[in-house]
């Protein structure tokens, strides 16, 4: 190997830390939280201690929120000072998209439901003793 080309990989940083990389400290911490971010809401389904079905999927919810974002900072290290803030910009955008599109397919289902099938709601209380 040439001294040039050692020199260009060292600024390449392809050999030891590279820039915008994660420290172990940073990974064991990505780590820890999402065993814990993976334990508590599978306890809340297994355990039931809300007692209330909503709730604990809205628990559950948040908490999957939560790690994606942990999975972002410290395994794909997203942040807004790496490439000039674009790749904050574009998880933003597909955060907005994603919302857009669940939000949007709810509502669909909804109105469908409601307005397609009025009378079967009807006719399941009628038939019930």
């Amino acid at each position: 190997m040439s001294p040039n080309h050692a020199t260009t990989e060292r600024a390449a940083g392809t050999h030891g830390e590279m820039e915008g990389h994660g420290s172990k400290r940073s990974y064991l911490i990505g780590f820890g939280l999402s065993a814990i971010l993976t334990a508590i809401p599978f306890w809340l389904v297994m355990a039931n201690p809300l007692g209330n079905d909503g709730a604990t999927a809205a628990l559950v919810i948040v908490f999957a929120v939560v790690q994606i974002l942990v999975h972002t900072v410290c395994f794909l290290h997203v942040n807004t000072q790496s490439e000039g803030g674009w790749t904050m910009v574009a998880y933003i955008f597909t955060g907005v998209i994603l919302l857009i599109t669940i939000a949007g397919s709810l509502w669909i289902m909804y109105h469908l439901n409601t307005n397609m099938m009025p009378g079967m709601m009807t006719e399941q209380v009628s038939q019930t003793p």
